[in-house]
């Protein structure tokens, strides 16, 4: 019981390293870039220091373990302007691939408020973990976990547009 954590930086993982991670943890976090390709969607990738790993390989996967993705990636629930009616982007695909709650970003966002947002987040959300966890991770108040996390970056920064472009890319997928 408890939680187990595994941190990998850099070149310590390949994309086939993981995959084979998504399918034995609940939840994963991505601070990588990522590229969305409209024209084929099963195409958008996160591009990792050793290759990338696109969709339709994460698809494809057995992730019966799934229940969290924060996507700290740029852009990683940009929709294409022609499919208005569509969400095809990688948060979706998340979704698609079993993932209960999905976080991510409309665009690009800098690396010191990403940085805050997710520290905040996780702070959230143990804090507020249930006394019959027995210490395991527990994504079912990410939603609020996103909220408290950009509530408290919006309040640290002025009004003026910059400020605004900050805080407002972070959305929650999933229930």
């Amino acid at each position: 019981n408890g939680t187990r954590v595994l941190k990998l930086e850099g070149s310590d993982v390949t994309a086939g390293d993981f995959l084979k991670h998504m399918e034995n943890y609940s939840s994963v976090h991505l601070a990588c870039h990522a590229s969305q390709d409209a024209a084929d969607p099963l195409h958008s990738r996160f591009l990792l220091h050793s290759g990338s790993l696109d969709l339709a390989t994460i698809l494809q996967s057995n992730l019966k373990n799934a229940d969290l993705a924060f996507l700290s990636a740029c852009q990683t629930s940009t929709g294409e302007e022609k499919l208005s009616d569509e969400a095809v982007h990688l948060a979706a695909g998340m979704l698609a691939a079993g993932y209960r709650r999905v976080v991510a970003t409309m665009w690009s966002i800098g690396d010191q408020p990403a940085q805050e947002v997710a520290n905040t987040f996780y702070e959230y959300l143990w804090s507020h973990r249930k006394g019959d966890s027995g210490g395991a991770f527990d994504g079912t108040l990410s939603a609020y976990a996103l909220h408290h996390a950009v509530q408290q970056l919006r309040h640290r920064l002025d009004n003026s547009e910059s400020s605004l472009l900050t805080w407002v890319p972070y959305v929650h997928f999933g229930y």
